[in-house]
Order: structure tokens, then C-alpha cells, then sequence
């Protein structure tokens, strides 16, 4: 639970996202441009533009994530283990991985957790994050999930890949609740539909650890305004002696 103390807190909350398939160049050096002004925790994009954000933010603090088996998670794991391979090779320093939802229905967490540890035995102490759609799943499910992720060394627990987000804040807080009662030790981070401040303070407030976000820029952008540069001249007091 955070207490917001001014913007480059919250920015340092907010992993800045963009997963547009079809993006330009110059767009991605735009995007990694604002992301480098505000100084977010990371930024979450595909494969294709990780050696251009290792080469934009490398006088920068802010980590370069990108996903493997996305959005579906249903390679098998060889596939994602070369996946994994390649972005390390590239120089990513968090990667997010989507599980396979298949084996999460048919229960089959042996194999859930073998991915998953394999995975993380690759990544050494870099990030690893598990992506689950919690969104499709029942409470159980993602209790179980967690569970697995936890047992096996993922470092956080990630509700959604943005395709299939919950679209209430109260969806998200039994998330989070589920997740901390059954997999207390790992980290949580919640993504979708997540476009305000009001929201992403609300997310954090109800226990996340970070926040996912396509809108950071406009998010912090705007608690700048409100909370920051809004300059407030108070009127001067005049006494007036009593007769």
C-alpha cells in the first residue's frame, strides 16, 4: 500500500507499456522519449524494440521489459525457453510470461510450475514476471496460479496481458486479496484498463505493487498538473484592531 508523496514516486510505480504490433520506429523513439522524461520503473514492449530501448534509456534508471509467449501462452515451453534466450541475449532486464491457461483449467500445476522454473533458472536474478487472465479465470484458478508462480521463483504475479482485463476496481482488489492470502511472498503488479490517476491510486492503494499502464506518460502527466504545478497564491491577512 503506497501513500503518494509526488510524481516521481508514482512514475517509479508504473511499468509504461506499449505493445502495439504495428508501431513505427520513430513512434517507439517517441514513447521511449517520454518514458526517459518522467523516469518510469520500466517499460513493457515487444522484442522487436529491445535493443532500441537499451540504446535510448542507457544513461536512464528505467528497466527494459519485454514478453515472452504472448499474448496466448500456449507454446510449448522449448518455445519459450528460445524466446527467453534471444531477449537476454538483446539485453532485457524483466520479461513477462504468459502461462499456459490450458494447463491452469485441466489442473495440470506440475507442468505449470516445471515452465516457470525453467524460465526463471535461465533468467538468473533478472525479473521474472508470470501473466495470467484473470479476468477468464475462477477464484480457485487464480489462487492456484499464484500458488504455482510463487513455488516456483517467479518474482511477481501479473493479472492480465490487456487483451482480457477486469473492468471494476473491486475485480481488481479480490485479485489482489486472492493472490496475497495464497501466494504472500510474491510480488503482484496489475494491468488494464488502468488510464487515470484516480484509478492507478486506487490499484495501489488496495495493495499492488506496481501498475502496468499504455497511459503512464498522461497518468503522471496529469497528477504533475493537479498536484504540482497548480500554484496557489494565498490572500494576505489583515488584522483589524477592535475600538
Amino acid at each position: 500500500m503506497y501513500n503518494i508523496k509526488n510524481s516521481k514516486q508514482l512514475a517509479s510505480l508504473i511499468n509504461y507499456t506499449n505493445l502495439n504490433n504495428m508501431i513505427t520506429e520513430s513512434e517507439m523513439k517517441e514513447f521511449l522519449e517520454k518514458a526517459k522524461e518522467l523516469n518510469f520503473n520500466s517499460v513493457v514492449i515487444s522484442p522487436t524494440y529491445v535493443p532500441l530501448a537499451k540504446e535510448v534509456l542507457a544513461d536512464s534508471d528505467i528497466k527494459v521489459g519485454s514478453v515472452v509467449g504472448f499474448p496466448l501462452g500456449f507454446e510449448d515451453t522449448e518455445s519459450k525457453i528460445a524466446e527467453t534466450q534471444e531477449l537476454l541475449k538483446k539485453g532485457v532486464d524483466e520479461i513477462e510470461m504468459v502461462i499456459n491457461l490450458s494447463h491452469l483449467k485441466d489442473e495440470k500445476y506440475d507442468l505449470i510450475e516445471n515452465e516457470i522454473s525453467q524460465i526463471k533458472e535461465i533468467m538468473g536474478d533478472k525479473i521474472l514476471k508470470v501473466v495470467i487472465e484473470s479476468k477468464a479465470l475462477e477464484d480457485y484458478e487464480k489462487a492456484n496460479a499464484a500458488k504455482a508462480a510463487e513455488k516456483s521463483g517467479a518474482d511477481f504475479i501479473k493479472n492480465s496481458t490487456g487483451f482480457v482485463s477486469p473492468n471494476h476496481i473491486f475485480e481488481n482488489v479480490n485479485d489482489i486479496n486472492l493472490i496475497q492470502k495464497y501466494a504472500p511472498k510474491i510480488k503482484i503488479e496489475i494491468y488494464g484498463g488502468i488510464d487515470e490517476y484516480k484509478f492507478a491510486n486506487q490499484i495501489l492503494t488496495g495493495g499492488a505493487d506496481l501498475i502496468g499502464s499504455n497511459k503512464g506518460y498522461e497518468i503522471v502527466k496529469r497528477y504533475k498538473d493537479l498536484r504540482e504545478n497548480t500554484q496557489v497564491k494565498p490572500k494576505p491577512i489583515t488584522l483589524t484592531k477592535k475600538d
